[in-house]
């Protein structure tokens, strides 16, 4: 697939990584186009970085299959609206967790989620997806924790959607979690709190543990 991500920070550095290690052509665009820059030559010095096409403006997303907004909710959903028509028929993957600076609560009202919100500020057949949330930048990177491959749940509308981005996941070596609708996002944002304040607390994790459900 052509997958365009828009942002240059860590879960940009990490999707990306799993893209190309999944054959995948990866662009990166971001507001500060420095950090762009940044980041494709940070990834190009590493191996398996053939399908990485490099930093360019927001003309990527017109070209891409799939984009993924790797910024947080706010302007996650300022892009969507912003694109409108041009991601017409495309998977758009939000990443985004909405919680407030103590990590105590969600920003969204009860009964919604950050990507149905992004899902009405974005043009009506754009197919809006929940992915990756639940996964450090870090553990992204690594793929795995502790030896096991990271579960990446899967929530959206869409069920074509939801298996090109179960691919995007497979393919970079990671679990695909498809958890159905889009509405199952506030689930995934709900336990990805907890999962972050988890971090912070005494005897934290340090950002490097991971949620994965184990079966017999």
């Amino acid at each position: 697939m052509q997958i365009t991500i828009v942002g240059a920070g860590n879960m940009a550095r990490g999707i990306a990584t799993r893209a190309l290690l999944g054959g995948h052509t990866v662009t990166i665009t971001a507001k500060d186009a420095g950090k762009a820059v940044g980041l494709v030559d940070e990834l190009r010095t590493r191996d398996h970085r053939s399908g990485l096409i490099g930093a360019a403006d927001d003309s990527a997303v017109d070209t891409a299959d799939l984009v993924v907004l790797a910024v947080p909710f706010d302007a996650a959903r300022e892009l969507a609206a912003s694109y409108g028509a041009r991601l017409s028929g495309k998977v758009l993957v939000d990443i985004s967790n909405p919680v407030d600076a103590s990590l105590d609560g969600l920003v969204v009202t009860p009964g919604t989620s950050a990507a149905e919100r992004i899902a009405e500020a974005a043009a009506p057949d754009v197919r809006v997806v929940k992915a990756f949330n639940t996964t450090f930048a870090t553990t992204l990177v690594a793929g795995q924790v502790d030896g096991t491959p990271l579960d990446v749940f899967i929530a959206g509308d869409d069920e074509t959607a939801r298996k090109q981005v179960a691919d995007l996941v497979t393919s970079g070596g990671l679990n695909p979690v498809d958890v159905g609708a889009l509405r199952h996002a506030r689930q995934l944002e709900g336990f990805q709190l907890l999962h972050m304040a988890l971090q912070i607390g005494e005897g934290g994790h340090g950002w490097a543990s991971t949620i994965k459900i184990v079966t017999p």
